[in-house]
């Protein structure tokens, strides 16, 4: 199986280029609507995912058998958070995240860490600086669809 012996991530970003990694890791992970929660007290948005494993699915010898594992993601010290063309009120929805972006704002070292999803929704976390990790459950399974992207599989 490829990827069998790979290890749980556990990663945190403390600025935009370690985002980037987590959003790399991210790409193509699923989550339902209702798995999204925002704690205003806690300023704290967090978030449970099924991750495409994209570092055992580009490991050499892979024999077309892939992984997804389950993952928590929280994004730490967030004022507000906005939601566009999501459907926060059907729990069931089914969503599939793109990217995760940051956008400094007027006063560093605040912004808004940007989730973007397929189909053109998207969530806004106002932050006061980027204090976030991903961390693997401990769930993984088989999957033999490797996600790809019209762009991408054009190149192929």
């Amino acid at each position: 199986m490829a990827g069998a012996d790979s290890q749980p991530l556990k990663l945190t970003a403390l600025d935009a280029e370690d985002l980037e990694v987590i959003s790399a890791h991210m790409q193509d992970a699923t989550l339902l609507v209702g798995d999204i929660t925002f704690l205003p007290r806690q300023k704290k948005l967090a978030l449970v995912a099924n991750r495409f494993d994209w570092q055992s699915a580009s490991a050499p010898g892979g024999d077309g058998v892939y992984q997804r594992r389950r993952c928590g993601l929280h994004i730490d010290r967030v004022f507000t958070v906005k939601y566009s063309r999501l459907r926060m009120d059907n729990p069931d929805g089914v969503l599939s995240l793109l990217a995760i972006l940051f956008h400094p704002g007027p006063e560093a070292p605040g912004g808004v860490i940007e989730l973007t999803f397929s189909g053109g929704g998207a969530m806004r976390a106002e932050v006061e600086c980027i204090e976030a990790a991903l961390d693997d459950l401990g769930l993984t399974w088989e999957t033999s669809h490797k996600p790809a992207h019209a762009d991408v599989a054009a190149k192929e």
